[in-house]
């Protein structure tokens, strides 16, 4: 039989992002840049975002990303624009939930915009105050 002289199978990658937690730089757009929230994931590595100027773009996620920075719907991010597609871009980078926070208070992000962190659902909301209040005679009488 022969020795096995691998490292593993493919789970063995799964450990890797293990360098979230540092701090880093706050990245800023450029010409040429968005920032924007992002509505829906479509799937096939595509996005579809709201951005900041007011228009909803389908974008792409860079393959630099793909299949290790998990986008979900909610987040901010920064899209490059395209020069001949204006209703395309491409996610450049995603930024953390503290990081947009940071961003809001800069005033690069407007005011309307509802970050992913405090958000509470109406439906929730109500969920959690559907109790019963019993009187102590009704108490008694179970």
């Amino acid at each position: 039989m022969p020795k096995n002289k691998g490292k593993g199978g493919k789970n063995r990658k799964r450990g890797k992002n293990e360098a979230d937690d540092e701090k880093r730089e706050l990245v800023f757009k450029e010409d040429g840049q968005e920032y924007a929230q992002v509505a829906r994931m479509l799937g096939n590595g595509r996005c579809e975002a709201q951005c900041i100027d007011g228009t909803m773009r389908l974008c792409h996620i860079r393959g630099k990303m793909h299949k290790k920075v998990w986008i979900a719907a909610g987040d901010i991010v920064l899209v490059g624009l395209r020069d001949y597609q204006d209703d395309k871009a491409d996610v450049i980078l995603k930024y953390m939930n503290d990081e947009a926070r940071l961003l809001k208070a800069y005033g690069e992000i407007p005011d309307h915009v509802r970050l992913n962190e405090g958000v509470v659902d109406e439906d929730d909301a109500a969920a959690h105050d559907d109790y019963i209040q019993f009187q102590d005679e009704d108490i008694d009488k179970i």
